[in-house]
């Protein structure tokens, strides 16, 4: 059975325009995740080293992915919940913040865009039932830890562990692989990674990556079993080579300033999720 042919509402336009504004709304929610979940984990961590010193605390308040309420970073004012409309807020605005007019980054609404792309493909392609909703899962995840890592150089576990875990448990029926090549693939994912990191650092002397991007294959390949690896492996280092390069001849980046792994996966990650493995040529996946 193929797996494109595998929901009945394939090439609905009407289930595609509500899964775009449903990708809306969660592209907003991500933006919070990206924004927050980095802070959170530097606020535990300042926390713990307190306490192991038996120092006071310096994080007592209540921060998480919703408390506090969304406030302009720059001067505090509570964003009121008609600013909080997820891209047409943005152009509202004019990408300024409405108390003190300090400029409102780009990322939001790009993020908020990209999201109900996504979405809207997922369900165009695979429909609105397990399948579309599965995909769109993934492809919210990965979005949140694009951003993440190119924002912080991180890729937490916090998304990485429940990723992998999701793949499995979604592959349980063989949704979109056999259990099997998805255990393979988690499997796989981490250790050909880890591989090439240590023999990086064995002939370099360097860190060529962290394990987050370790994690971060290991969940890729729960989704899409471990046939898919070798064309998410070779489909992100091509990407990452090209934007370094272009960065570097464009005097954006130093030649020795680490770049972000994490993007790269994640975009051939949802390539290959959309579009089957040798997305390149728009194959799909059969079963």
């Amino acid at each position: 059975m193929s797996y494109f042919d595998a929901a009945g509402t394939v090439g609905n336009p009407l289930i595609a325009l509500l899964a775009g504004l449903l990708g809306l709304a969660v592209g907003s929610f991500l933006n919070v995740v990206i924004h927050r979940l980095p802070r959170m984990m530097l606020r535990e961590s300042a926390n713990f080293i307190a306490a192991e010193r038996g120092e006071p605390l310096p994080h007592t308040d209540r921060y998480n992915l919703l408390l506090p309420r969304s406030a302009c970073p720059h001067c505090g004012t509570d964003v009121p919940a008609r600013h909080n409309v997820p891209v047409l807020a943005w152009l509202w605005l004019r990408g300024r913040c409405h108390a003190c007019r300090a400029a409102i980054g780009m990322r939001y609404p790009v993020v908020e865009l990209l999201t109900a792309i996504l979405f809207a493909l997922a369900a165009w392609r695979f429909g609105a039932a397990q399948h579309g909703l599965a995909v769109m899962l993934c492809c919210a995840f990965l979005v949140a830890l694009a951003f993440i890592d190119a924002d912080t150089m991180l890729l937490p576990d916090d998304l990485t562990l429940p990723l992998m875990w999701l793949g499995l448990l979604v592959n349980l029926n063989q949704l979109l692989v056999p259990l099997h090549d998805a255990v393979m693939g988690a499997a796989a994912g981490y250790l050909a990674l880890w591989l090439i990191y240590w023999c990086f650092r064995l002939f370099t002397g360097k860190e060529g990556m962290g394990y987050g991007d370790f994690k971060l294959m290991a969940a890729l390949g729960a989704w899409l079993g471990w046939q898919a690896l070798p064309f998410v492996l070779l489909s992100a280092s091509a990407l990452g080579a090209v934007v370094g390069i272009a960065l570097v001849l464009l005097r954006r980046q130093e030649r020795d300033q680490p770049i972000p792994f994490g993007p790269y996966l994640a975009v051939a990650g949802i390539m290959a999720l959309l579009f089957g493995a040798n997305w390149l040529s728009f194959g799909f996946y059969d079963y």
